[in-house]
């Protein structure tokens, strides 16, 4: 009888863990890139180990409707919201978060005093790996195409630095620097943009480098440099994030030579932990945790 009755309330307690168990709702525009998606899973992944509901919101680019849906989150009374976002242009949501005592908690975001963390990788360690690599490869002059995207936060601090290792050569001329259209994850609106660059510029030698500030760019230039019959000019490409897609084709030796691997599950988990820390009333010290980063070339692309 008294096994029974222990039995049962252990079933009691197991039943009302669940009931209780944390709602964190996690909010992007930004689902269409591999990376975000990344993010994703291995946040889900980490979340599941600790028996969490996640509540996946993709706005398809539309980075105003995030407000709203921060706001959809408070009133459902979740645990704690996790946004992909420049906080800075969700302001009001997080604040609305703040007032309800919802902790919010940055992926690949940017840092904000209304964020209780941001987790990312070092942006401006990874842009000077890649600007540099560029320099040291065309000797230090040339003119350089720029891929970047200045509305994002941690895309926008690799601008800064490959804008800076670009100005310290004074051989080196930027080109162009593109934003392109990423509604679509980026690699087509890429592509024509650089089609157009290409055009512009026909005479063999004109374009040294493309720097690209994450890896859609980079293969969308690739595929225009293929499609006008210029791969053998030496146009040399670097990326960051080694997506598949671009570790495939820095591994087939041609002019995408070069991007760096995030580890996206890492960041994904490591924000799943910051966000479980806070939900248990811990405050992190640290305003961004960031989780380490290598170079990828054709030298390990394949592994």
């Amino acid at each position: 009888m008294k096994r029974t009755i222990l039995g049962s309330v252990a079933a009691i307690a197991l039943s009302a863990g669940a009931l209780w168990a944390e709602t964190v709702a996690v909010i992007t525009p930004y689902l269409a890139q591999p990376g975000t998606q990344a993010y994703v899973d291995g946040f889900n992944a980490q979340a599941a180990k600790s028996g969490w509901t996640v509540n996946v919101v993709d706005t398809a680019g539309d980075v105003a409707a995030v407000i709203a849906r921060i706001e959809d989150a408070v009133t459902q009374k979740v645990d704690a919201i996790v946004i992909n976002v420049d906080p800075a242009q969700v302001a009001a949501g997080l604040q609305v978060a703040k007032d309800a005592g919802i902790p919010v908690i940055g992926m690949d975001a940017g840092s904000d005093p209304l964020l209780a963390t941001n987790v990312t990788s070092n942006g401006y360690a990874m842009a000077a790996e890649t600007s540099v690599y560029v320099a040291n490869r065309i000797g230090g002059k040339g003119n350089v195409v720029m891929f970047v995207f200045d509305a994002f936060p941690p895309v926008q601090a690799r601008g800064v630095i490959a804008d800076a290792v670009f100005a310290n050569h004074p051989d080196i001329k930027v080109l162009d620097r593109v934003t392109p259209d990423v509604q679509d994850g980026g690699i087509a609106d890429s592509r024509a943009k650089m089609e157009a660059i290409l055009a512009a510029n026909p005479e063999p030698g004109s374009i040294s480098a493309v720097w690209a500030a994450w890896d859609q760019p980079a293969l969308g230039a690739l595929q225009a440099i293929e499609a006008a019959g210029r791969q053998g000019e030496g146009i040399v490409i670097t990326g960051i994030d080694a997506n598949p897609q671009a570790r495939e084709a820095i591994a087939a030796g041609g002019n995408f030579e070069a991007s760096v691997a995030q580890d996206f599950a890492g960041i994904g988990a490591a924000t799943a932990d910051a966000a479980g820390r806070v939900m248990k009333g811990e405050t992190i010290k640290e305003p961004v945790i960031y989780v380490s980063t290598v170079m990828v070339t054709a030298v390990n692309a394949a592994q």
